[in-house]
């Protein structure tokens, strides 16, 4: 017997007195089932199955939307749950294997028993946990997220090393300057970066000074009541998920209707590749959604619609995630300086100068980037009785 008729709801209810907003509370929510369905839960297609793990990212600007704590309110949860392994904090071959070995189980289907070595990694800054220029580790987490059977890697030092039933859960938290800074622009296009579910959040849901002094009223007992309907889920559903012949038909519309739309408006290799992952994305999300509200393992329409309404409202701020990624320091700059002439409403030649001296080595090189913004129509310059006056014209070059 359930507490609550949809889990994540009321996980989202539960850290409502967090700054973050609701959408990435909910997809920590999302994290915890995950890790707590594990590889017990599947939907066939035969060559392989798709299993309800994720690979999230929450990324916003520093202390803004207290995302490593959001991920931790979840993982919190996920952790008093007998049974449920977690991974190391900084990923290698070798840290991995031994995690692997440690989860090593096998659950009961019907007359089978299956063989399960599922972790869930919990990184509260990405960079101590995967290193995106490490193309070993990299294509790693590319076989684990697709749900390979087993996983064999040859060492020197240990020979051959085998994982029966590998399973990897991911939620961890970065800034957008990070991401710049070390992601290189050809893995956009990569497999990597499409199996992310990147959550972007530059503004605060609300103002809390000290979340523990606006707790609500009896959240240790809801705490304990998400903790009980969290160990249900764990413990009771196993097999696969089946979509109802409505849902069916549905997807069948709805896939060929995004690869059309594709051949007809893509060629961008990161929107590509991303397309080439969302039906796997859709269909594990709608595994997650149909597990919050109860133990039928079936996926209705309407479940499958909001799967799919809620991937794609994440999709325009995706861009805002990669838009520095591969640009150069001259454009960044330039970005920096249109940036503080719109909020400031303008500013006088002198102080925007002054606010941005530091990123150009020499005053020319200043001029140059202001040079390239009033010629593309980007910044107007006057001449007023306070000196030259600079005013944004509230477009860009894209």
């Amino acid at each position: 017997m359930r507490n609550f008729p949809d889990w994540l709801q009321a996980f989202v209810d539960y850290s409502d007195h967090l700054e973050s907003p609701r959408f990435m509370r909910f997809w920590g929510g999302v994290s915890a089932l995950a890790g707590a369905l594990r590889k017990k839960v599947w939907i066939e297609n035969f060559y392989f199955r798709w299993t309800p793990n994720f690979f999230i990212i929450f990324v916003a600007p520093p202390g803004i939307v207290t995302k490593s704590t959001t991920a931790d309110v979840a993982m919190e949860l996920l952790r008093q749950i007998p049974g449920i392994h977690f991974g190391p904090n900084s990923v290698t071959w070798q840290s991995l294997v031994s995690s692997f070995s440690q989860a090593g189980e096998f659950f009961q289907y019907g007359d089978e028993h299956i063989p399960m070595s599922a972790i869930t990694l919990v990184s509260r800054e990405l960079g101590s946990l995967i290193n995106p220029k490490d193309n070993d580790v990299v294509n790693l987490f590319i076989e684990l997220w697709d749900g390979a059977k087993t996983y064999e890697k040859q060492t020197k030092m240990s020979g051959n090393d085998l994982v029966e039933g590998p399973w990897v859960n991911l939620i961890g938290a970065t800034t957008p300057s990070w991401i710049a800074n070390n992601v290189p622009a050809q893995m956009l296009g990569g497999g990597f970066i499409s199996r992310c579910v990147f959550l972007y959040a530059d503004r605060k849901d609300k103002f809390v000074a000290h979340p523990g002094r606006n707790l609500p009223k009896g959240i240790d007992q809801v705490r304990l009541a998400l903790i009980q309907d969290l160990e249900h889920i764990s413990l009771n559903l196993v097999g696969p998920y089946s979509l109802t012949p409505e849902a069916d038909a549905w997807e069948e519309e709805w896939y060929e209707k995004m690869w059309r739309d594709a051949e007809k408006n893509y060629t961008d290799d990161q929107v590509m590749g991303y397309l080439a992952r969302k039906q796997t994305h859709v269909n594990k999300l709608a595994m997650i959604l149909s597990a919050s509200k109860g133990d039928s393992m079936e996926i209705t329409y309407d479940t499958f619609r909001l799967a799919e309404t809620m991937m794609a409202d994440l999709e325009p701020d995706m861009q805002k995630v990669f838009a520095k990624i591969g640009r150069t320091d001259t454009s960044l700059q330039a970005e920096k300086l249109l940036g503080l002439i719109g909020k400031n409403g303008g500013m006088t030649y002198e102080l925007a100068y002054r606010q941005v001296h530091t990123f150009f080595p020499t005053f020319s090189d200043f001029e140059g980037v202001l040079t390239g913004l009033i010629r593309s129509g980007q910044v107007t310059m006057s001449q007023t009785d306070k000196g030259f006056w600079l005013k944004s014209n509230g477009i860009t070059d894209g």
